[in-house]
């Protein structure tokens, strides 16, 4: 008799954790998907094709060795992230990038910019699992 007893609390328990998976996973309250430009597309390719998620983090994910650049682009103007994206510093090895490579990785820098800040002091965790941010786009 225990055991069904056991058997039936677990049904229970899964039952309502696939309902409240369902509606965390199905919901579309707030959803901004960010849409990128041909160039940082391209931007984002050769980002990943040169494994610069290795070393550096957007939004805290990434590597640890270089600083986060999920707000560069608001801080530094363009020349100077092109000029690191060449010249290497300390331990960011030197490439050699094309002048249109590194107008795409600016551009896909700035869109990243442009989706937030980090890190969100700002957050609000909901009840139902997803966080609020403060995007740059709202006042």
């Amino acid at each position: 008799m225990n055991i069904r007893k056991n058997i039936a609390v677990i049904g229970v328990l899964i039952t309502f954790f696939c309902f409240y998976n369902f509606l965390i996973y199905t919901s579309k309250e707030k959803e901004t998907p960010v849409k990128l430009s041909k160039k940082a597309i391209k931007g984002q390719k050769i980002w990943q094709d040169n494994n610069c998620w290795s070393c550096h983090q957007v939004y805290g994910l990434g590597g640890y060795l270089g600083p986060d650049l999920t707000n560069i682009y608001s801080t530094k103007d363009s020349n100077y992230i092109k000029a690191m994206l060449n010249s290497g510093i300390q331990s960011m090895p030197k490439f050699s990038f094309t002048e249109e490579d590194k107008e795409a990785i600016v551009a896909y820098l700035k869109t990243i910019d442009s989706t937030g800040y980090y890190p969100n002091y700002e957050a609000i965790i909901k009840p139902n699992g997803w966080v609020e941010l403060k995007y740059k786009d709202e006042k």
